[in-house]
This record gives C-alpha cells, structure tokens and sequence, in this order.
C-alpha cells in the first residue's frame, strides 16, 4: 500500500500550473446562473407576483450559498465541492430560516437579504484569503 502525501498547495506531487481563464459555454452559464439569481433576488425584494418569483428566488437560495461554499474549498475535487457546497447551501437556509423564526423576524425579503449577505461575507473572506497567500508566495 502506498500512501499519498498532499501538499500544502493541494497538489498530489504535481505542480500547479497557472489558472487558466474561463472561456467559451462554461462562461456563458456562470453568467446565465449569476443572472437568473440576481432575476430572483429582484423579484423577492420588490414582491413582485410573477411565475418566475419563486424558482428564481430558489436558485437564489440555493446557489449563492452553495458557490461561496464551493469557493472557499478550493482544494478539494469538483464533484466534493459540489457535494459539500449543496448540503452546506442547505444548512445555511435551514439555519437562517429557524434563527429568523425563533426570533419572530420571518419575512421573506429578510431570507433572501440573510442568505444572500452570508454569502458574500464567504466569498469576501475567501478572495481576501486568496489575496494574501498570492501576496505571500510573491
């Protein structure tokens, strides 16, 4: 048997090689998804009675979460990532949704304004991480 040692970079005794740009249909559904959650979010804020309110608005509730999550595990395989970023999407609305009612401040636009605003806090902290160790390997 032999064991495999990960490096500190996340690498398995390979170098990394640069980042490479995002390109061609992978760019063109970042850009679908990021504007159907940003449809939903409009939406649910301006409580606007539309079919399109409530699956936008799940994307929303689902997605943004779950990117940040998957964001910040960066090391890890895709399909790991998407794993572990839908069931912590999933805590995430679960744990927003009971601390709200708990407290009695249930709303609708108070969710999504809660859910959305923890996610960027993740994705904030995780450009701020990735800043500084670029700044340190330089």
């Amino acid at each position: 048997m032999h064991t495999k040692t990960i490096n500190r970079d996340g690498s398995v005794g390979v170098p990394l090689t640069g980042r490479r740009p995002v390109t061609g249909p992978h760019a063109f559904l970042a850009g679908a998804a990021v504007a159907v959650a940003a449809l939903g979010a409009v939406l649910a804020l301006a409580d606007v009675p539309s079919p399109l309110r409530a699956p936008c608005t799940l994307f929303l509730l689902l997605g943004a979460p779950a990117l940040a999550i998957g964001t910040a595990l960066g090391r890890m395989d895709p399909l790991g990532r998407a794993v572990v970023g839908t069931a912590g999407a999933l805590a995430v609305d679960l744990l927003v949704a009971q601390a709200m009612l708990a407290l009695h401040l249930w709303s609708v636009r108070g969710g999504v304004v809660a859910v959305a605003g923890l996610s960027g806090a993740v994705l904030s902290v995780t450009a701020v991480r990735r800043a500084v160790a670029a700044r340190r390997a330089d």
